[in-house]
């Protein structure tokens, strides 16, 4: 199946935009609740590089030109924000909570603020104009990614943002057990995304949608654009599909 190139780098821009806003978010948020560590270590900014995990953009570039189900997507994640507990004000559980839920809602308002966007511009967008069909691509790519993060963020594994949430809330002893799979965390979100669907293909069980999660996290992202864009819920899902694979 032929990758479009295009698409691609619309992809990997849209994940780089929307990660350093996400780890900006868990700065700032650390900032308001009296943390001046991520501040102190240049973390709030909207700078690229201080944000950028190089194992994260690795595994957005190989999502962002690999054609799996419904089409190529921007996943991965930024170097993480880590705040100081004892330093927030709300005490270090609630604190260190609100911090992690920062940057997936932050995300969240992007994406669907972005889509309310793409709803009533969209029509002045499809012109003749050779240009204008590709931003309100890239429009719909950035709005999907954004929601894209926030489902990928849902996941109990380091370095992603479901880790900590879950580590706050619970009781001390099973949280010292479950902090022991931090080291392994980049390895397992690997395998969950890359070796599974591939040994998955191998085996004929490419009709079981679990063994494909980054397809089911695009499919969820789309749903949600599509639901925020209005219309019969298919016909939308469809128009955003397309737009966001066109010339695949």
């Amino acid at each position: 199946m032929a990758i479009n190139v295009l698409l691609a780098f619309m992809i990997i821009v849209a994940f780089l935009a929307s990660i350093v806003l996400h780890e900006y978010a868990h700065a700032v948020v650390a900032y308001w609740l009296g943390d001046r560590t991520p501040q102190a270590e240049g973390r709030q900014t909207l700078s690229l590089r201080a944000h950028v995990d190089p194992v994260g953009l690795l595994m957005c570039v190989i999502l962002a030109f690999q054609p799996i189900g419904a089409g190529p997507i921007g996943l991965g994640w930024g170097k993480p924000v880590k705040p100081d507990p004892w330093k927030l004000r709300p005490g270090a559980n609630v604190g260190v909570l609100l911090v992690s839920l920062a940057g997936p809602l932050f995300n969240l308002i992007i994406g669907i603020v972005t889509a309310i966007v793409i709803r009533f511009s969209g029509a002045f967008l499809f012109t003749n104009n050779p240009i204008t069909p590709h931003i309100l691509q890239f429009l719909v790519v950035f709005a999907c990614t954004n929601i894209a993060l926030v489902l990928l963020n849902l996941l109990p594994i380091y370095p992603l943002d479901g880790y900590q949430i879950l580590y706050t809330l619970l009781p001390s002893k099973q949280a010292v057990q479950f902090a022991r799979s931090a080291p392994y965390g980049p390895f397992i979100i690997l395998i969950i995304f890359f070796l599974v669907p591939f040994l998955a293909t191998l085996a004929g069980l490419g009709g079981f949608p679990l063994f494909f999660p980054a397809n089911l996290i695009l499919q969820g992202a789309a749903s949600v654009v599509a639901l925020v864009l209005g219309g019969p819920f298919p016909n939308a899902l469809q128009t955003i599909l397309n737009l966001y694979l066109v010339l695949r």
